[in-house]
Order: structure tokens, then sequence, then C-alpha cells
């Protein structure tokens, strides 16, 4: 199912992004352009390093200047995460624009990649919720809630990927139909983001 396949892409972003650990190390995606692989492997990248940054910027000893340029990283990584999310949709689009689409087919609450992009956040809290449940120095107490939420999580990573799937299959059966809506992210724009086109005056 096409849930678990990009699942296992995202563990794999995850566990290359993890042999560094460092926000600056450049990506190395394995798979060609034309390729979904590329693309769910390229999102989940740009999460994991998303992920560091909302870490590194919660330091109580982090220099204010240096917070500022780590804001300006995060609000273009927000980008690129939407754009990714963009291209993923178009990708299902494509893929399924010949079904005829049922006279009673219904739109569904978000796009599938939206739900994907949910997917692959879930891929890394239980990668990093997993790591509090086996931290050595942690204590036992800590250990056992951490492995507590680690089940809700992999509880959440069940119904998500069979939701993901249902939703794939009522697309590709025409008793849904997709309809994508671009984000307009307004605060990167420097004609809609009154801050910015104030400045420019």
């Amino acid at each position: 199912m096409f849930s678990q396949f990009a699942f296992s892409i995202f563990e794999e972003s995850i566990n290359d992004y993890h042999q560094y650990d460092n926000v600056d190390q450049p990506i190395s995606n394995p798979y060609p352009k034309d390729q979904i692989e590329h693309l769910l492997y390229l999102k989940n990248w740009i999460d994991t390093v998303q992920w560091h940054f909302e870490d590194i910027i919660r330091d109580p000893q982090i220099n204010p200047e240096a917070a500022l340029v780590l804001k300006r990283r995060i609000d273009a990584s927000n980008q690129e995460r939407t754009d990714m999310v963009e291209y993923i949709d178009s990708y299902f689009l494509q893929k399924y624009a010949d079904v005829t689409v049922k006279p009673t087919a219904k739109i569904n609450s978000e796009s599938p990649a939206w739900a994907i992009d949910r997917l692959s956040i879930l891929a890394l809290k239980i990668y990093h919720m997993n790591e509090e449940a086996n931290r050595v120095e942690a204590t036992a107490e800590h250990r056992a809630k951490c492995q507590e939420k680690l089940n809700v999580l992999l509880e959440q990573k069940k119904d998500l990927t069979t939701a993901i799937d249902d939703l794939l299959t009522d697309i590709a059966s025409g008793d849904k139909y997709m309809k994508v809506y671009k984000q307009m992210k307004m605060y990167n724009d420097e004609e809609l983001n009154p801050v910015l086109y104030q400045n420019k005056k």
C-alpha cells in the first residue's frame, strides 16, 4: 500500500540524516528526480531538518542574533514544505487524471499530500520518541512514560496509514475526487505582508 511505501522512504531519510545529525549537512537524495520516491525523500528531509531547527531555537542560551537568523531559515523551510506538498499532490492529480468521477463522489477534508505530510511528521515523532523510550541515561520512569507515548504514536500510524490508503482507493475508484488549493501563504510575500510592503516605500 502507498502509505507503508511512503513511510519506509521517510524512515530512510530520517536514518540518513541522523548519521551526521547536522542541520547544515547537504541532502544526498538516492532517488531519480522523476520518481515519487524522490519527492517523498526530499519532503521528509525538509521536515527532519526543520524538526532540529525547532529544537535549536528553543535553547535558552541561544544568541538573539543567531535566533533571528534561524527564524528566517525556519520560515524558508516552511515554504519549502508547503511547496513539496503541492508537488506531491500534482503527482496524484496526474496519476488519477483519467478516473471517471462518480456523480455521488465526495471531496475529502484534506488532499492526499497533506495527509502524507502528517505521516512524515509522525515518522519523526516515532523516531524521536523511540530514542527517548530507550535512552539509557534517562530514569526508568521517563523511559516508561515515553514508551506509553510511543505506543499511542504507533497506533496513530496504523490509523493514519489506513486512512491514507482508503482515500487513495476511493479516488482511484471515483468515489472521491481531488481538489487542490494552493496555500497562498501571505507572510513571505512582499506584496501581501504589510510589514514588508510598508518597508518598501
